[in-house]
């Protein structure tokens, strides 16, 4: 499942992220979008793009071809 098919509210685990380039994949991991991670869907813009989030006590916005890229499981 991609992170950008959850509802809002929903928690889940990153599972994969080799889909994302090195350098974007480097910069999620320094702010805590790990494998094995809870991530939290907090909500989305009212067009859809960007995608709110939550992880280890941390708001991030994410933009929806990001989270296409994500892997996660429930």
């Amino acid at each position: 499942m991609k992170l950008i098919e959850l509802e809002d509210g929903a928690v889940v685990t990153v599972t994969n992220m080799s889909l994302l380039s090195a350098d974007i994949r480097k910069k999620l991991m320094v702010m805590g979008v790990l494998p094995q991670t809870q991530v939290a869907v907090i909500r989305r813009a009212p067009m859809g793009d960007p995608l709110q989030i939550s992880v280890r006590g941390t708001s991030l916005a994410l933009r929806k071809q990001l989270a296409e890229l994500i892997e996660v499981e429930v």
